[in-house]
């Protein structure tokens, strides 16, 4: 059946008033939608919680030999890894501070200055050491997750059997270089 012209007209002129009416109405809400939205999500913003800006970091002397306690950091090396228990500290923030001193078969040492996060299973790299026994500080020191592979087996070590147990921190310095000298934390099972 069809309209006739003039009543098609109506219906043509309707229709678009009514399109142009819904048009105006998503204009309109979105218009007051979305500048709250953006308030809020600043307003949001300022409350979620930030990490602390760590302040700077003051480098510890460098290690001497009769400090350095061993652990294991890797079946599939010949490396020793060593932990210089002077400049051994944890903080309230759950961060554990330490030089790291990994020696190679052939004699070859790397030390370095770093930090274990272990509210976060990151590790961070404050400064590198010379053999002049001089620190250079490190030229990106971002916090970077602790990943179990054969290259970083040492800090995956660290963090599982040392310094975080089942993910928290130690409560102080004293008991980290205890758990150092006894080869792991007694709860996590030493194979």
């Amino acid at each position: 059946m069809s309209l006739p012209p003039a009543t098609m007209k109506k219906h043509t002129h309707s229709r678009r008033r009514l399109v142009r009416r819904t048009v105006a109405s998503v204009l309109m809400t979105a218009a007051l939608t979305f500048p709250i939205a953006g308030g809020a999500a600043s307003a949001d913003s300022e409350f979620e919680e930030k990490p602390a800006k760590e302040s700077e970091v003051t480098l510890p002397p460098f290690p001497q030999a009769e400090n350095l306690l061993p652990f294991e950091g890797s079946a599939t090396t010949d490396n020793k890894y060593m932990v210089d228990s002077e400049s051994l500290s944890v903080g309230n923030d759950g961060v554990v501070r330490f030089t790291l001193v990994i020696v190679s078969s052939a004699g070859a040492q790397n030390v370095s200055y770093e930090a274990m996060n272990c509210l976060t299973s990151e590790r961070r790299l404050y400064a590198l050491g010379h053999s002049d026994k001089t620190w250079s500080r490190a030229r990106s020191d971002q916090w970077l997750k602790i990943r179990d592979n054969t290259v970083n087996r040492h800090y995956a070590e660290l963090y599982t059997n040392y310094f975080c147990p089942i993910g928290l921190p130690l409560r102080n310095t004293d008991e980290a270089r205890q758990v150092l000298r006894r080869g792991g934390h007694p709860s996590i099972r030493q194979h």
